[in-house]
């Protein structure tokens, strides 16, 4: 019997020039996109530019062949596209077609604001982090972790979940409406950055603090600490190698978080009028500025392409020349059972908005009565009615159908999307760090530019950036799945490579991915919430809780309920997500395992 040849393996250089080139596609790819928007929405372009320009003038054939003539439209697409990657090799950008002003100058200054905005945000969210951890951190160091940790996981995910718009609004009404602590908007001084910096640094300073959180519990639980325990080291040397243990599994996700920040600030930015990149990106969207939109998408690729290059640059230098070529992960933390309260939580939550749903599905949410607009709560409007005299219950029973309906779709669609990458981890990777990099409301000027604005738009744009997470997930257990001493057993009595796809890699990744994909339900909803806010998905006369809030944020002040009523709905889904991802996974299987 013949000897069984070994699995061929890519040589090391092949591994790294796979994610390099992936990249480059990824790049490449966006960038031609963002070139053909105008043609690919079907739009004309010297109309949306005759219209930016001047709302006045009449959109004659004369004017709008004399629009063709000066930006070159009439020369197609393609031609457009060639000349400028050609003048972008030369480091011209081109000239805005709008303001008629180099491209170049515009974006350095939008790029250099939203970097300032992310070094103060980073500022916030580095100390509360550290506050986060600190508990696991000394606990663990002396000994005295419980198995459920130190209890700051719950604060690190509820601050997290919160999104940055709703932060910032709150942050708005809170310290400049109603204290006048702080101006609301502007960017005239270093009072104009405290309110943008707590909005960005509140959510990130959550996300890294429960990521250090949760690979603390597993360090502590490895036998090195019970050795250097015993023979008497310090708690702060203990403390201090485990912070060291246990980054080089985060950098990969701390270098994602930081570029993050540049593009996801386009909600802040647009709520306190910064004049940052996402802003900038936005604004050009809207007017067509195909120059300067090009221009300020490419610069968020390129910040998204450096971070994860610098991000495994810094990984493969913690891990060493060792470990370099092997994968480094943390077991599972210990974790307690839930108790009755932290179970609790979840159906609470889930039972207001259900009660409130479906009390608001028996009203009528779209009958406008000017007569009763802004009245408070009432008999008639238990809640009160809005700006155009709509009950504000009956908006919110109706919106959660469009919020949370859509995004259980969206997280299906990116469910599919993971489990078909998870199997070529290697030529997805500059598609994932494209895609982590860009926003959902980055991603939803893109769509909306093709699509229109709706919710068919504001669906894409989710689907097309909430896949990396679980794509990354998939990879991790397809991985492990394929390297199991029983699939080797299957190999050799002669199992095909499809049966054993199909009958053991796909039912052991389905199952995990489902559940994770799940549990994202939530943040879903609020992402298309906020696209619904910046008036990038559903669309008037629409119940949606982002458009809704939006609608109303203007008579804040006069009838504060119309505003806070969509926020606390929101709020009420970011405390179960909250709940739900703080319960041990035994409790969310039922204590099944495969």
């Amino acid at each position: 019997m013949r000897p069984t040849a070994p699995p061929r393996r890519r040589p090391p250089r092949a591994r790294r020039a796979a994610p390099l080139l992936s990249r480059l596609g990824a790049l490449a790819l966006i960038t031609v996109v963002v070139g053909l928007l105008p043609w690919l929405s079907g739009r004309d372009p010297a109309l949306s530019l005759l219209r930016a320009r001047s709302a006045e003038q009449e959109p004659t054939p004369e004017a709008l062949d004399a629009i063709r003539d000066e930006l070159g439209l009439s020369d197609g697409p393609l031609v457009l596209l060639g000349s400028w990657f050609g003048g972008l090799l030369r480091g011209d950008l081109g000239t805005s077609w709008v303001s008629n002003t180099p491209v170049l100058p515009s974006v350095l200054s939008a790029a250099g604001v939203s970097l300032f905005v992310m070094g103060a945000a980073l500022c916030v969210a580095l100390p509360l982090a550290a506050l986060l951890c600190a508990p696991t951190l000394v606990h663990g160091a002396r000994g005295t972790l419980r198995p459920g940790g130190s209890g700051s996981g719950a604060a690190a995910a509820a601050l997290t979940a919160l999104p940055e718009f709703l932060t910032a609004i709150l942050l708005m009404l809170a310290l400049s409406v109603w204290l006048g602590w702080l101006p609301p908007y502007g960017w005239n001084g270093p009072d104009n950055l405290v309110l943008p910096a707590i909005a960005l640094g509140v959510p990130t300073g959550g996300l890294l603090g429960r990521l250090v959180d949760d690979a603390l519990p597993a360090v502590f639980a490895e036998r090195w600490v019970g050795l250097w325990t015993a023979s008497g080291c310090t708690p702060g040397r203990i403390a201090a190698a485990a912070l060291r243990r246990a980054t080089p599994a985060l950098v990969p996700q701390l270098g994602l978080v930081a570029v993050g920040l540049t593009g996801g600030a386009v909600a802040v930015e647009t709520i306190f009028t910064v004049p940052g990149i996402g802003r900038t990106a936005l604004g050009a969207a809207e007017s067509q500025d195909l120059p300067l939109l090009q221009s300020s998408v490419l610069t968020l690729v390129l910040l998204a392409a450096l971070g994860g290059m610098l991000a495994q640059a810094a990984h493969r230098r913690l891990l060493g020349p060792g470990l370099r070529d092997a994968a480094l992960s943390l077991a599972p933390p210990p974790t307690a059972p839930a108790g009755p309260l932290r179970r609790a939580v979840p159906a609470v939550c889930a039972a207001v908005l259900l009660t409130v749903t479906a009390w608001g599905l028996t009203r009528d949410a779209l009958t406008v009565t000017v007569a009763d607009r802004l009245q408070p709560p009432s008999w008639a409007h238990p809640l009160g009615t809005d700006a155009v005299g709509r009950d504000i219950l009956a908006r919110l029973g109706h919106g959660a159908l469009s919020t949370v309906g859509v995004a259980a779709l969206v997280c299906v669609a990116s469910l599919v999307i993971a489990l078909v990458v998870g199997f070529w981890p290697a030529l997805a990777t500059g598609a994932s760090e494209a895609a982590s990099a860009l926003p959902p409301v980055i991603a939803g000027i893109l769509v909306v530019a093709v699509m229109g604005p709706g919710t068919l738009g504001a669906s894409v744009a989710i689907a097309l950036v909430s896949w990396p997470p679980l794509a990354a997930h998939a990879a991790s257990l397809v991985q492990q799945t394929r390297a199991a001493g029983y699939l080797s057993g299957q190999r050799a009595i002669g199992a095909g490579r499809r049966w054993i796809l199909w009958h053991h890699v796909l039912p052991s990744v389905t199952g995990p991915v489902a559940r994770h994909a799940v549990l994202r339900l939530p943040g879903t909803a609020l992402a298309l919430a906020s696209l619904g806010f910046l008036g990038l998905g559903a669309q008037p006369p629409s119940a949606e809780w982002g458009l809704s809030l939006s609608e109303s944020l203007v008579y804040v002040e006069r009838a504060p309920l119309a505003a806070l009523a969509p926020t606390a709905m929101l709020l009420l889904l970011a405390a179960f997500a909250v709940s739900l991802s703080t319960l041990p996974a035994r409790a969310l299987t039922r204590g099944r395992t495969p």
